[in-house]
C-alpha cells in the first residue's frame, strides 16, 4: 500500500515522505476506512523508526500538497531535533525559506538505509 523515502531537499535530518503507491488525490475522500487506517499504520512504523535512528524531541507530520501543483497525497514526517528553540520550531522548522540540510548523497542513503533497516526489524 505505501513506500517511502526520504526527501532530497531536507530541512531537518531524517525527513521522510511516506504516500500510497497508487495515484490518489484527497487525503481522506479517496481511501477507504482500512486504506486509511493502513496508511496512518505506516505513517506510524516509519515514524517509530525515524525516532529510534534520528535524536527526535517531536514528530511533526503533515499532508501537504495542491490540487495547483503536486496533486498526489504524501505525509510528511519531519523530525524536531532537541533543543531547538520554540521560534524555530513547527513550521518554521519546515520551513525551506531558511535554508535546507547540505548532506551529502552517501549520508543520506546510509540515513535512509538505517531507517528502513528499523522499519524492516519492527521499529
Amino acid at each position: 500500500m505505501s513506500s517511502f523515502f526520504s526527501i532530497d531537499t531536507p530541512t531537518l535530518r531524517g525527513y521522510t515522505l511516506v504516500c500510497p503507491r497508487r495515484h490518489v488525490e484527497a487525503v481522506v475522500a479517496d481511501f477507504n476506512e482500512p486504506e486509511y487506517l493502513e496508511m496512518q499504520r505506516w505513517i506510524y512504523r516509519v515514524g517509530r523508526a525515524i525516532g529510534r535512528v534520528v535524536p527526535t524531541e517531536r514528530l511533526y507530520t503533515l499532508s501537504l500538497g495542491s490540487q495547483q501543483g503536486n496533486r498526489h497525497v504524501h505525509w510528511h514526517l519531519a523530525p524536531l531535533p532537541p533543543n531547538v528553540p520554540y521560534a524555530e520550531q513547527q513550521l518554521a522548522a519546515l520551513a525551506m525559506s531558511h535554508g535546507i540540510l547540505s548532506i551529502p548523497a552517501d549520508e543520506m542513503t546510509s540515513l535512509a538505509g538505517e531507517i528502513r533497516a528499523v522499519l524492516l526489524a519492527g521499529a
